[in-house]
């Protein structure tokens, strides 16, 4: 077995037994095939399954430093993935084939700063949405589907992806919808009435033939709508708004979470509707909603 077969492997292993998102499997398969390059490079040679036996903890330095510098040197987030993505790969050939490299534990990764999501407020939602169904530059079915898809976002939290994998089976909404998330992962997520009618206004005017097996929502020529439409229209409606730059899709999903902490909500029951795996992620919201509290008493307080 090579190098490459042995990274393949554990690229399916990810796939089919961890069941890893296709943008996760992209980015550590990025960073296993550069580590492999590396490694030939700097050994003379391809690499065979038992070369990556005593991996020297210099080498992997080096690799990292390669990676932060050049043309297109990467972050200390990206740094830090790629470190994880290689570690992921070596704790594989250890457990699967016996293949060890105790050294790669004593190199430390950057550590990213933290940071804070960037919710939109609640007047500034409701105005995107507002401008959404009024959107003169689309036909009203467009401009009613865009609608949906953003309230989707905002009323029940989703991610991109989540809200373009809906079906026609999956309408019209009940009280609750059932959503696959990260690693396959299914919630169950409460539907507002104001979702749901949303969804049904871009049902009535839609017009593609739709079957259960069909997405919800269809782009112009009646493919499958893309996230990089969703993008495109958040970005020109901020634009007519006057909204910063930061508000964009997942920003809504942010807004979701701060405002029902906002509004007395508790981390677990936040944790549970965004489908985080731990309530470490969800604890962010906390420090954001501390935040506004604080600019709202610097604010309007008379001593402040």
């Amino acid at each position: 077995m090579t190098a490459d077969d042995a990274l393949r492997a554990w690229l399916d292993w990810l796939a089919y037994e961890r069941r890893a998102s296709p943008r996760t499997l992209e980015a550590y398969g990025h960073a296993g095939r550069r580590w492999i390059s590396f490694l030939e490079r700097h050994r003379g040679g391809p690499q065979a399954l038992a070369d990556l036996a005593d991996v020297a903890a210099a080498e992997l330095r080096a690799h990292l430093a390669e990676r932060r510098g050049g043309d297109r040197p990467l972050s200390a987030r990206s740094l830090a993935q790629a470190l994880a993505a290689i570690r992921g790969f070596h704790k594989y050939l250890e457990r699967r084939h016996d293949v060890r490299s105790p050294q790669l534990t004593l190199v430390r990764g950057p550590r990213p700063k933290p940071t804070l999501p960037r919710p939109v407020a609640e007047a500034q939602a409701f105005a995107l949405l507002a401008e959404s169904e009024a959107d003169a530059d689309l036909q009203p079915w467009e401009a009613a589907r865009d609608r949906a898809v953003l309230t989707l976002l905002y009323g029940c939290g989703l991610r991109i992806s989540e809200a373009l994998a809906l079906t026609e089976a999956d309408a019209p909404l009940a009280d609750s919808l059932r959503v696959t998330g990260k690693g396959g992962k299914t919630r169950l997520v409460p539907v507002l009435p104001a979702v749901r009618q949303a969804v049904e206004d871009w049902r009535t005017v839609n017009p593609f033939t739709a079957t259960g097996r069909d997405p919800l929502f269809r782009a112009k020529r009646g493919g499958p709508l893309t996230p990089r439409h969703v993008q495109a229209t958040v970005q020109r409606l901020r634009g007519r708004l006057g909204l910063p730059a930061s508000t964009t899709p997942h920003a809504l999903r942010h807004s979701f979470a701060t405002h029902l902490l906002g509004a007395g909500a508790d981390l677990r029951s936040i944790q549970s509707l965004l489908g985080h795996a731990g309530l470490s992620t969800t604890q962010k919201y906390t420090a954001v909603d501390a935040a506004r509290l604080l600019e709202a008493y610097a604010t309007a307080h008379p001593r402040a």
